[in-house]
């Protein structure tokens, strides 16, 4: 019985259960050890982002013969430059529509205030299977309201961490930068035989997985972020910037994100004359299926092969458990976890077959 694969399924879950009942009673114990890994994972994980951008630039200097030295101080000065001047192009505007925004945002809630009363009281005049259904569709837009409004917040203080921690982000690039093909040898070099053959293919995996997803997405984000602030200009738009730059970061969610990214754009379109909704529809439409139909399959292809609702399953427990940052690394961890999984399996196949030929 004890081979069955239920038995070893259940036998797990009951250990992984029994593991977290132990840490959630003994939390406190490691406490310290969580303020330590906060300080320490926003910087690893920009300073993971910014190499994983700026590793194909590396390998393409270093194969013109440049040296490495050579290759990380032309990186920096890059990173630089290209700082400099979306500050200088992108800055005046922004702060230009940041202060329009603060100027207006008294006005806007009046509106909105406005809007939601006579939402209410048209609501008294639908026969009552519509108001319940219609309260329903309330609650649920205020639970997710309050949702993103916590995931937003959390976002904004991880930003400002993060940018607290600067410091830590160029050390971090510096040395990935430096010293990447040392770290997986220093791993798999512990073990001997097939265990080193196996986790160094496994590590192998691990970082084309998170190259093709990090390069992949961030590009996405990038071109989709541009056409939506193409599109929101040329339909006259308030504030179409500031929406691009939110859909810049929200695009890279997968599926949640991009809807997310279009609400605020559809309220503040509302408010500024009505029939602007359907233009930001149409925008929003078109750019979606320049996405799905030209810009995602040519360049993610199938490197990540995840079911949509596998990802939507993912991104609500990674919300729910850990937050924004929880959202932003869900799918690559995600991606790593199954990427280990398939290893095994095509371990345990290969043992299991040899074990066959020898019999």
């Amino acid at each position: 019985m004890t081979k069955k694969v239920w038995f070893q399924v259940g036998v797990g879950i009951l250990l992984a259960l029994l593991i977290t009942k132990f840490f959630l009673e003994v939390n406190y114990i490691f406490r310290p050890v969580g303020v330590i890994l906060q300080t320490i994972i926003m910087p690893l994980i920009f300073g993971g982002l910014l190499y994983y951008i700026t590793v194909p630039i590396q390998q393409y200097l270093e194969k013109k013969n440049m040296p490495r030295w050579g290759s990380i101080i032309t990186i920096m000065l890059i990173l630089v430059a290209v700082i400099w001047i979306l500050v200088a192009i992108i800055g005046p505007m922004v702060t230009k529509q940041v202060n329009n925004l603060v100027d207006n945002g008294p006005a806007l809630t009046h509106q909105l205030e406005q809007l939601k009363d006579k939402a209410i009281n048209q609501k008294d005049n639908l026969p009552e299977g519509l108001q319940d259904s219609l309260n329903s569709a309330v609650d649920s837009v205020q639970q997710f309201a309050v949702t993103f409004g916590k995931w937003f917040v959390q976002f904004v203080q991880t930003f400002v961490q993060a940018v607290a921690l600067l410091l830590l982000v160029p050390f971090f690039f510096f040395f990935m930068l430096k010293d990447h093909e040392k770290l997986a040898p220093k791993i798999y070099n512990i073990f001997s035989g097939k265990r080193r053959i196996w986790i160094k293919k496994t590590l192998e995996d691990i970082d084309q997985v998170l190259r093709s997803y990090i390069q992949g997405q961030l590009l996405i984000s990038a071109i989709l972020a541009v056409i939506i602030f193409i599109g929101y200009s040329i339909i006259g738009l308030q504030y179409a910037l500031l929406l691009a730059i939110l859909a810049l970061f929200m695009n890279i969610i997968p599926f949640i994100g991009p809807w997310i990214a279009v609400a605020p754009a559809l309220i503040i379109a509302y408010l500024q004359e009505p029939k602007l909704v359907i233009w930001v529809g149409v925008v929003t439409l078109v750019a979606q299926q320049i996405d799905s139909n030209l810009i995602t399959p040519n360049v993610m292809g199938k490197s990540l092969d995840v079911h949509p609702l596998t990802i939507i399953t993912v991104l609500l427990v990674a919300g729910s458990l850990a937050g924004f940052l929880g959202i932003l690394v869900a799918v690559p961890a995600y991606a790593v976890g199954k990427v280990i999984v398939q290893n095994i399996y095509e371990m345990r196949n290969e043992i299991s077959e040899a074990a066959t030929k020898n019999v």
